[in-house]
């Protein structure tokens, strides 16, 4: 992992090796934290962050759902990542803002633990690879079940489901995972949304299974302005198997290809047509080059 200079946490800059936390910290027992994932991508007006405010309400939104407080105002949080990207003279870098309750109490009930925020920011390439067409596992554990959680909400603890199925994805041989929901039907994978294409169209999970994540939401805007038809349904593993096309979206993964699900090859293992034509689309608007979308980046001044 490469390093930066600066960590931020209760608004200190702090050294990277100097960002510690206690080890009877309350969210590292129990999971009851909530974070997210963003990226700044290089432009011609400088670093600039794709989605910030969108990321900032959700952060604020998952903090809600386990009663945190947040102790600073979704401006304060916005204006420390710029001011740290500053910092760290990182003109691209993968952002991770995380708020968590601190060292007080045990037990499970976090009333009376300090609610800490920290932001980290680092260098980071690709995700699953960037432009190969990956090979994708239907996991044997399923996406957690909708009235067990808050699907909504990006929570720290959600992802030990994630890390099973990553683990045993890898170990299998295979480079990610997919997720069913609880119903058998296709969710996501551990950190991505899943688009396939069939006859030209474009279909996604519509399901309160899933985190819709903001790369999701803007392959949808993408898809649209090429005239191609969205539709979020309930989608087979049978319908998968035959589609012509199918990615994975996410902030870290971006726009991945997927040439096999399980042993069933998908567009000769291949990237395909539309699937190229929206990530050519996704890296001009991340790089500020379609100005009908600077609205989603956010400069770093």
């Amino acid at each position: 992992m490469e390093i930066s200079r600066k960590i931020w946490i209760n608004d200190k800059f702090l050294n990277w090796d100097d960002a510690n936390i206690h080890i009877l910290t309350h969210t590292f027992h129990y999971g009851g934290g909530v974070f997210e994932g963003i990226r700044t991508y290089n432009t011609k007006k400088g670093p600039a962050v794709f989605r910030l405010p969108e990321h900032i309400d959700r952060l604020f939104y998952s903090a809600s759902c386990l009663e945190m407080e947040i102790p600073f105002t979704k401006e304060k949080i916005k204006n420390a990542v710029l001011e740290l990207i500053k910092i760290n003279n990182l003109s691209e870098c993968y952002i991770r803002p995380i708020v968590y309750f601190g060292y007080e109490n045990m037990g499970l009930n976090p009333k009376g633990c300090p609610v800490d925020v920290g932001i980290a920011t680092w260098p980071w390439g690709a995700y699953l690879g960037g432009r190969e067409a990956i090979k994708v596992k239907i996991s044997k554990y399923i996406r957690l079940h909708p009235k067990s959680i808050i699907s909504d909400a990006k929570i720290c603890g959600y992802y030990i489901n994630s890390i099973f199925a990553s683990l045993d994805a890898k170990k299998s041989g295979f480079d990610e995972a997919l997720f069913l929901d609880f119903e058998g039907n296709i969710a996501e994978g551990p950190g991505e949304n899943i688009f396939m294409v069939k006859d030209e169209k474009l279909f996604t999970p519509n399901s309160n299974s899933i985190l819709k994540g903001f790369t999701r939401d803007t392959v949808i805007n993408i898809a649209k302005d090429l005239n191609v038809e969205v539709e979020e349904k309930t989608i087979t593993v049978e319908e998968l198997k035959s589609a012509d096309e199918i990615f994975f979206t996410g902030t870290a993964a971006e726009i991945q290809p997927i040439g096999t699900i399980d042993e069933t090859i998908i567009n000769r293992r291949k990237p395909g047509e539309i699937t190229e034509k929206i990530k050519s689309i996704y890296q001009k608007i991340i790089h500020g080059e379609e100005d009908k979308y600077l609205k989603w980046l956010s400069f770093v001044k």
